[in-house]
């Protein structure tokens, strides 16, 4: 117990409710953003409903250049962008633009892949009865679709737990940042090893409420 003694537990479950906010809000923007791009990059793809090669290909290429950059790379590329969006590139705030850009195009390319593995006999029948593109999409794909849609919000949101906690380099807050300024700056091995477990729980939790909705929406 007296290596607890000296641990700040106000300023972890300070850096706790951040990684929270970071994580929720990002999320939230990352499905909102990569849901429509993903179902994009599917029906401009080769031999969909919407097949637009050289559109398909553009598109697949701005989303391969922005998955290929590292994102402790992004944090501090974006740094004069995100300043600019929100006002600040340090905290909270200043970290969820960067998080935003680095998961969105990575849930994009789930998304499409989930849209890929629909049977193309139940998106023939629903044009066969004359459904229109907007139905087609919200009515069959989307549906036939959610458990790997689900699937891969549950990877991303484990994915983005990752890119917060390497947010703390550059002083993004969170967890991340509580183990740099402690853990690694001031060498407290002890609040190091709380951030690790306590960021273990988190994708764990993530990973099981995931699997969860998986199982639920599954049709099979």
């Amino acid at each position: 117990m007296e290596l607890l003694i000296n641990i700040p537990w106000a300023d972890i479950f300070e850096a706790t409710l951040d990684t929270l906010i970071m994580l929720a809000v990002s999320a939230t923007f990352t499905l909102i953003l990569g849901l429509p791009l993903g179902i994009l990059l599917f029906l401009t793809g080769k031999r969909q409903l919407l097949e637009q090669p050289k559109f398909y290909g553009a598109l697949s290429f701005i989303v391969n250049i922005l998955r290929s950059v590292p994102f402790i790379i992004l944090l501090i590329v974006m740094m004069p962008l995100t300043e600019i969006v929100v006002g600040s590139s340090l905290g909270v705030v200043g970290a969820i633009p960067p998080l935003v850009v680095g998961a969105t195009p990575f849930f994009a390319r789930l998304v499409e892949t989930a849209l890929r593995e629909v049977d193309r006999g139940i998106i023939e029948a629903t044009q066969a009865m004359g459904a229109s593109m907007r139905q087609i999409v919200t009515g069959a794909l989307i549906p036939e679709a959610l458990p790997g849609i689900i699937a891969g919000m549950t990877v991303t949101a484990i994915a983005l737990v990752s890119y917060t906690a390497m947010s703390g380099v550059i002083g993004g807050g969170g967890l991340g940042d509580l183990a740099v300024r402690y853990g690694y700056q001031r060498f407290q091995d002890d609040v190091m090893v709380i951030t690790v477990v306590l960021l273990v729980v988190l994708v764990q939790i993530l990973q099981m409420f995931g699997d969860r909705l998986v199982l639920r929406f599954s049709h099979r």
